[in-house]
């Protein structure tokens, strides 16, 4: 598109704009082609929609959305709550490229009761109205199998698939099958249950599955009384066992006092991508309807925004005649006869809470889901996290520890560590010979190797760290700040992993002067921290070992003229450690390695001893 048309398209589309009615509405933006790419509501029309022509009020997306409208059609409404109905219904119909999409949920089972003689009730994922009453979905699958384990143990329906029907019964049609042999099954097929009983037990699984067990309850303790009454125990007996497991089911979904009679519960969570809406419904103090779903975020929708979309969806979708809502935050809510309710304490805070919970444990499974997927992004967000903490200007996508390791001043090393995405670079990774320091000064041995490390980088060129991490608290940060900032002149984020009395890593250090940075000791961050810092104690440890090894077997038998590299192996393998080759008798070192070379290995190692030639 030239310029001349694209000012042609805005001049024609802001005239549209100005013929708008300031009236509650939906409104539609529709691309080049005819497409419906946005969907949107409005109190008033034309001051809604001329926002977006506002170019002081637009961010980079909704600048994007601009660019790809070529028209602009609305719907006037009576009402506020009207336009939030219509918007969510076209919504669902057009699903426009620029609008929050509800994540498909036909991944979750429901439970469907169908519309037969005999009505069957079983799972599915297939949702067809015409077929009978269904009841869900179900996020959390496990709640589904309890209440399908509760109706078959309560009320035996028939778990066979065959289309049955009453005329059939009556004419010896069906045969009986092994499900009433085992007890599954009261046989409604060969008549052995009357339609009229078996419609009622179909009738009571409906009322439980809507979640209103107490009305349930009720009539059964009315029957129970009533059969008592008539002697006939064993027909209360039966009763009584389902009263028994019906309130035994109930009991564990009460959580509230039960003056909370109807209520609808929601709480909202959201990151870059995606807003994750909880919902709960509770009857008479117990939760009878949980569900979590999933919004894609296209433009920069508020969660007022979007809690407000998953409020409409999920009362419409599981028919919720609740009047009180209890919400997170106030929100515009143009819903008539409907209460909002933000509660500060007592049961209905508990339930936003626990409905806070759920929402958070559905974010982070998903999470977790993507992240087995896709590892690279469980790296990513970590990256992300360290970022936030430290305030970093860029990802730490390259992390550089250090550590020092001597006894006392002596053999005294340093490693380095690279982590590349969070992820060793064990190609990466260098050892250093302490060279200007005698004694035993860490400060000074970190200074040096730091020195050593990037004015070499410098020279060569090569990119410096993101980030640098000390193995050590205050002292250490400063003196490689010293070297890496007054020194050379490098801009790079320093931190210091810091332990407690117990040499156990206890916070993480940033900033100068340092300062503790806020995590959890148990969050998966500082886990993460720990690992690296252990990693980079562990290669330091491991080169100072070597090192101190070498220099221990070098003193004691590398100076002894005749004593080669084949001759110490010999000896170390025979006597494991240089402790029993110096306390092995002169006949035993000669037998080994010879007379010549067991004499010589033998003066040199007690040189105030003096050999005669009968020794």
């Amino acid at each position: 598109m030239t310029r001349s048309d694209n000012s042609g398209r805005i001049k024609r589309l802001k005239s549209i704009v100005t013929s708008l009615p300031e009236k509650p509405g939906s409104y539609q933006y529709y691309d080049a082609s005819g497409v419906i790419i946005y969907v949107g509501k409005a109190k008033n029309l034309k001051r809604r929609v001329s926002s977006y022509f506002n170019k002081d009020q637009q961010s980079a997306k909704t600048s994007m959305l601009v660019s790809k409208i070529h028209d602009i059609k609305y719907i006037v409404v009576k009402s506020e709550e009207d336009a939030l109905l219509l918007e969510n219904n076209l919504i669902k119909q057009y699903q426009p490229k620029y609008n929050v999409l509800l994540k498909d949920d036909k991944t979750y089972p429901s439970i469907c009761i169908t519309k037969e003689d005999f009505p069957r009730i079983y799972k599915t994922r297939n949702i067809e109205l015409k077929r009978g009453q269904y009841f869900g979905p179900y996020s959390h699958v496990g709640t589904m199998y309890a209440l399908l384990d509760l109706l078959k143990a309560m009320y035996f329906p028939r778990p066979c698939m065959m289309p049955m029907n009453e005329k059939g019964v009556r004419e010896g049609k069906y045969d009986i099958c092994l499900n009433f042999q085992i007890k599954k099954c009261k046989a409604p097929c060969i008549g052995k249950q009357s339609r009229e009983d078996y419609c009622e037990n179909i009738d009571e699984c409906r009322e439980i599955l809507k979640g209103n067990t107490d009305n349930v309850l009720a009539k059964m303790k009315e029957r129970m009384d009533e059969l008592a009454s008539q002697l006939r125990f064993e027909e209360a007996q039966t009763i009584k066992e389902r009263y028994d497991m019906l309130r035994s089911f109930q009991a564990k979904s009460e959580i509230v006092h039960p003056s909370n009679t109807n209520l609808d519960v929601f709480n909202i969570e959201t990151d870059e991508k995606t807003a994750f809406i909880n919902y709960l419904h509770v009857i008479r103090g117990s939760i009878t309807q949980a569900f979590t779903f999933e919004y894609r975020k296209k433009m920069d929708e508020s969660e007022a925004e979007l809690l407000t979309l998953g409020i409409v969806e999920m009362r419409e979708r599981f028919h919720s005649t609740s009047k009180e809502i209890v919400v997170p935050f106030e929100l515009d809510l143009p819903l008539q006869g409907i209460t909002q309710t933000v509660p500060q304490r007592g049961d209905k805070r508990k339930l936003l809470e626990l409905s806070g919970l759920n929402v958070k444990q559905y974010k982070f499974d998903r999470l977790k889901q993507a992240e087995k997927l896709n590892p690279e992004q469980k790296s990513v967000r970590l990256m992300k996290e360290i970022q936030e903490h430290l305030h970093l200007p860029k990802l730490p996508l390259r992390v550089e520890l250090f550590d020092n390791s001597n006894i006392q001043g002596s053999d005294a090393v340093a490693a380095c560590v690279v982590f590349e995405k969070l992820r060793p670079a064990k190609k990466e990774y260098r050892k250093y010979n302490i060279k200007t320091v005698v004694g035993p000064d860490d400060y000074a041995s970190m200074q040096e190797v730091v020195r050593r490390r990037y004015s070499r980088m410098a020279e060569e060129q090569q990119p410096f760290p993101d980030l640098i991490i000390t193995d050590g608290g205050k002292g250490q940060m400063e003196c490689v700040r010293k070297v890496v900032e007054d020194e050379l002149h490098l801009e790079i984020p320093i931190a210091g992993l810091a332990k407690d009395n117990r040499h156990r890593t206890n916070e993480l250090l940033y900033g100068f002067p340092p300062i503790v940075v806020g995590m959890k000791q148990n969050s998966e961050l500082f886990h993460l921290l720990t690992r690296m810092q252990d990693e980079v104690h562990r290669f330091a440890i491991t080169f100072h070992r070597q090192k101190r090894s070498k220099s221990q077997l070098h003193s004691a038998l590398d100076d002894i003229p005749g004593i080669g590299k084949a001759t110490k192996e010999l000896l170390i393998k025979e006597f494991k450690s240089f402790k029993r080759i110096h306390e092995a008798p002169l006949q035993t070192l000669q037998t080994i390695i010879g007379n010549k070379r067991g004499h010589q290995l033998y003066s040199a190692l007690h040189p105030f001893i003096e050999i005669t030639e009968q020794q």
